[in-house]
């Protein structure tokens, strides 16, 4: 099997700065905060159940043992899918762009996991990380373009046999959402979600697993098999 280099655009490195610069700034308290057990807003509050019920959904897609297994939780925000997969006893390599993330990730992991973790800061697509049995992206493949996207997968699908990850789908409240915020930018908001039609991928072996919309969260899980 030879191995996928991916060869990033420019708009794919335009946005990992984006992104890093935005998690790693003004939203890492408010991320902290939304992924804890803390009291937040209602509309927070739809965001957080939604995450939950996707990240329950994305696991199921995954054997309940993953003893002996390597998973890369690419993406791996303050941990909670991290801490998922190391209790079903995964080797798991927790990578995420934002490095003030990848620490609150690391403080959050309980002890006593049969599993075993690593953490690392970085770009989640690099080669170097290796091969795995499994990769899970939870929401960090939703800011880029189609092509940049395919090209992600192209390359996490060569070094695992399975991918599961989502997508912010085209609906009318996420296609209004994505316009407002291509024509009102603010340097403090959010990098902007892309919506995409699963079914205009190009990605050999991609299938849909199912679609979470809670309150002000949306977003729709798919996998690759080879």
């Amino acid at each position: 099997m030879r191995d996928f280099v991916p060869q990033p655009s420019t708009s794919y490195a335009g946005t990992l700065d984006r992104v890093a610069g935005y998690f790693d700034g003004t939203a890492t308290k408010v991320w902290a905060r939304l992924t804890s057990d803390a009291p937040v807003s209602r509309i927070r509050q739809t965001v957080r159940e939604g995450r939950d019920a996707m990240r329950a959904l994305m696991l199921s897609r995954l054997p309940a043992d993953l003893r002996g297994a390597r998973v890369l939780d690419a993406g791996c925000g303050t941990g909670a899918m991290t801490a998922e997969l190391a209790a079903r006893g995964a080797d798991v390599l927790a990578v995420d762009i934002s490095p003030r993330l990848v620490e609150i990730a690391r403080a959050r992991i309980p002890a006593g996991l049969p599993g075993r973790v690593s953490f690392r800061a970085g770009d989640m697509l690099d080669p170097a990380l290796g091969r795995f049995d499994h990769v899970v992206a939870m929401d960090s493949l939703i800011y880029y373009a189609r092509p940049d996207l395919e090209t992600a997968l192209a390359g996490m699908s060569e070094h695992a046999s399975r991918v599961v990850f989502t997508v912010a789908p085209r609906t009318a409240l996420l296609m209004a959402m994505w316009q407002a915020g291509r024509l009102f930018p603010r340097a403090d908001r959010s990098p902007i979600m892309v919506p995409q039609d699963w079914r205009r991928l190009s990605v050999p072996g991609l299938a849909r697993v199912g679609r979470v919309a809670r309150g002000f969260y949306i977003s729709e899980c798919l996998e690759v098999r080879r």
